[in-house]
């Protein structure tokens, strides 16, 4: 998956707003996560959860990455059930290496 193949249609505008910038990323790994997470799941959060949502997507996505592959240990701040549901997203960035 590479894009957006969701349609934001039926989604209010905070939430449209979070998809696009899910997919928009700046780097591919974290498009690949947050995008895929988003087109999931993003319709049945709740508003806590799209408030926690928008702090962890202010993080830099290196640091993003790193802690969902484990090369830096996660902050105890985002040791959270969304946090983990989204990590559970991560795509084989071996294969992503390798293209």
């Amino acid at each position: 998956m590479t894009g957006i193949t969701r349609t934001s249609a039926d989604l209010d505008p905070r939430r449209r707003r979070i998809l696009f910038r899910s997919w928009h990323r700046g780097i591919r790994e974290m498009d690949l996560i947050l995008g895929q997470f988003a087109e999931t799941e993003l319709a049945s959060l709740s508003d806590a959860e799209l408030d926690e949502l928008e702090t962890i997507m202010r993080e830099e996505d290196n640091d993003l990455v790193r802690w969902i592959t484990g090369e830096q240990p996660l902050p105890e701040r985002y040791a959270t059930p969304l946090f983990s549901r989204i990590a559970a997203y991560r795509p084989d960035f071996d294969k992503l290496s390798q293209e």
